[in-house]
């Protein structure tokens, strides 16, 4: 059920995009119809539902999700309102994210990073807010989001409460209690989570060709699971089994979830952490600010990233039998140390074929 907000101070409405004309190379993912979640039987048919989806593309998107159109369209309001203020108020000092402490948390700006070498600057623009937790009570928060903390605080802490669920459903997936992976995910624990507005900045043809049309490059996520508002303008696409680029289409009223690394460690890669990247988009939405709304599901700060001891991962002979005893390395440690690799830099380069390592833990840096 939509929780109670106090009245809303008025915004101009953000209008979505229409969704695009072109015949494009859609990806086939999986829709997730939550709604009958607590229903008899519920959980282990969506698992099987699910099995899929998470074993082969690692993206799938959900509906039946509680949260309202409304609540929806506030919070585009609220980014779209926020992005629309003059650099200078966007960009306060002391707000900007520490990336060379590996931390995410803030503002970050556009137009600062070269691309593969080229003099052509990103082109996106976010602000990460940590959850409402008093751990975090000093890190980056604007002052406009202010008049809006108690709407903003509440979308947040639902967010993860839908991230459980599904976090509820790999835990039937993979035959463990339930709470498994729900119970490394508190929302009163301290942890990497954040809730994102992001926005993509339109690029000339000549400067997006320089760059292949890379508005963002091939990447797998640091946590364990995104979740993505869906939004009508096209780019967004993931690197399907057979290798092929397939672009990931909005789903009405839906959420576009994707498994990040920490789960594809958790179940010895039964979990898959897709790689996926952002294209410059089709001619008729090109021209069109892409915004977006995004929950990063981050592992707790001291929370063990190790084999989870599933019956099922055993028979299929993915993790043996003491594999869970491994030496563990903790959910801030590599997720701090992944964003400083991946963002501690002048010039977003080339990665095809490097890998990042923590401990035991390896994960291509950018797939080919």
């Amino acid at each position: 059920m939509p929780s109670a907000v106090p009245k809303q101070i008025p915004l101009p409405k953000w209008q979505r995009p229409e969704k695009t004309a072109v015949d494009l190379p859609w990806a086939n993912i999986a829709i997730i119809d939550l709604s009958t979640f607590d229903q008899p039987g519920g959980k282990e048919k969506l698992a099987e539902d699910l099995r899929d989806a998470v074993h082969n593309t690692g993206f799938f998107s959900v509906i039946g999700t509680g949260f309202t159109e409304e609540e929806i369209q506030r919070q585009y309001d609220i980014a779209q309102a926020f992005y629309d203020l003059p650099l200078e108020e966007r960009d306060r000092p002391g707000l900007r994210c520490d990336f060379g402490k590996g931390n995410y948390f803030g503002y970050r700006a556009a137009n600062e990073k070269k691309i593969m070498g080229t003099d052509v600057l990103d082109n996106v623009e976010s602000f990460n807010i940590p959850k409402f937790i008093p751990r975090y009570a000093d890190e980056p928060f604007h002052p406009f989001f202010h008049q809006f903390k108690e709407e903003i605080e509440d979308f947040s802490r639902r967010s993860l409460d839908l991230a459980k669920k599904i976090f509820t459903l790999f835990s039937v997936m993979l035959e463990l209690p339930e709470d498994f992976f729900s119970s490394r995910h508190e929302y009163s624990s301290p942890s990497e989570d954040h809730l994102r507005y992001m926005i993509y900045r339109p690029r000339t043809l000549e400067q997006d060709a320089k760059v292949e049309d890379t508005w963002s490059r091939a990447h797998t996520d640091f946590g364990s699971l995104t979740l993505l508002w869906s939004q009508n303008v096209a780019g967004l696409q993931l690197k399907n089994p057979q290798g092929e680029w397939k672009y990931v289409p909005p789903v009405d009223n839906g959420i576009i979830c994707n498994v990040g690394d920490t789960l594809d460690f958790w179940s010895a890669g039964y979990l898959k952490s897709t790689t996926h990247r952002v294209v410059r988009p089709p001619p008729d939405q090109d021209h069109i600010h892409r915004l977006g709304i995004f929950y990063f599901v981050r592992p707790g700060d001291d929370v063990d990233i190790k084999p989870a001891p599933s019956p099922l991962l055993k028979r299929l002979g993915l993790v043996a039998e003491n594999q869970e005893d491994a030496q563990p390395v903790r959910g801030l440690e590599y997720v701090r140390e992944r964003v400083k690799n991946y963002h501690d830099h002048t010039d977003y380069a080339n990665m095809k074929g490097k890998k990042f390592r923590v401990g035991n833990l390896v994960i291509e840096d950018e797939a080919a």
